[in-house]
């Protein structure tokens, strides 16, 4: 079995680079990522890993059986708090190659239900929007005119490996648009100009959900190409919410409507 327990092994210090640079990750085409139920719900969700790296205190030879297809790397405390990104510690990382989530690669249902967000910068916001993609069992999340790198270690965090679970594709607003034309599914925008009421709105049949940031909205083609904007109304001081928030509640409503 391998072992490394130097910080200083090149080896590891390339792991930091992967870590930090979204550069580095696009470059080699994989990232690093941290913790038992991530590993396992990127290999459900058929994630190919290269190394996992683990400290034997915490991980036992039964568990590294389930990594028989990859390199299996022993490392010391001193290594792990290196790489590890969270407070809390079990003990394993793994290295894995990205996927290039493409839109032509989406397998739809024959009524999907889709969420899309435009232009979301923060991973916080990111991942909990693939955590409420999750939760109420989406056909795929579309990120529109993307700011961050998907495999950005916080938004691995803070959707707790839902990044692994959804079906997730990338594109201009101009080629999500396209697509979900093409794909006959209606537009449902999220967005204060023109709009109704969402509860008013029918989301039984093939359905996308767009929803941008709470600070600039929706960019003017989803205004303008959608089949209806829609609105969550407001009844304090405030105009607008978290937009995981906005995603939840116009999701679930879609869920509702069609009896689940």
């Amino acid at each position: 079995m391998k072992q490394i327990t130097s910080s200083q092994n090149p080896f590891i210090k390339s792991l930091v680079q992967l870590q930090e640079k979204a550069k580095t990750r696009k470059q080699t085409g994989t990232f690093l990522m941290e913790g038992k139920r991530e590993i396992e719900l990127a290999l459900k969700g058929g994630y190919q890993l290269e190394t996992v790296l683990y400290l034997p205190e915490l991980v036992s030879d039964k568990e590294l059986r389930a990594f028989s297809c990859c390199d299996c790397i022993e490392i010391s405390k001193e290594v792990y708090q290196k790489l590890a990104y969270r407070d809390t510690t079990e003990g394993i990382l793994a290295v894995a190659k990205t996927k290039p989530h493409l839109l032509a690669d989406l397998n739809l249902s024959d009524n999907p239900l889709i969420l899309v967000a435009e232009g979301i910068e923060k991973p916080g916001n990111l991942g909990a929007l693939l955590r409420t993609a999750d939760a109420a069992n989406s056909d795929a999340v579309i990120i529109a005119n993307p700011k961050s790198d998907l495999y950005n270690p916080n938004i691995v965090r803070s959707s707790v490996g839902c990044l692994f679970t959804n079906q997730i594709a990338t594109g201009t607003t101009e080629e999500v648009i396209a697509f979900l034309k093409a794909n006959k599914v209606a537009i449902y925008s999220a967005t204060l100009q023109n709009a109704n009421h969402y509860h008013l709105e029918n989301f039984t049949s093939s359905t996308a959900l767009v929803v941008g940031t709470e600070a600039t909205g929706l960019t003017e083609p989803w205004r303008t190409e959608s089949t209806q904007n829609i609105i969550i109304p407001m009844q304090g001081e405030i105009d607008s919410m978290n937009v995981s928030v906005a995603a939840a509640i116009l999701l679930f409503e879609a869920k509702r409507q069609r009896g689940f």
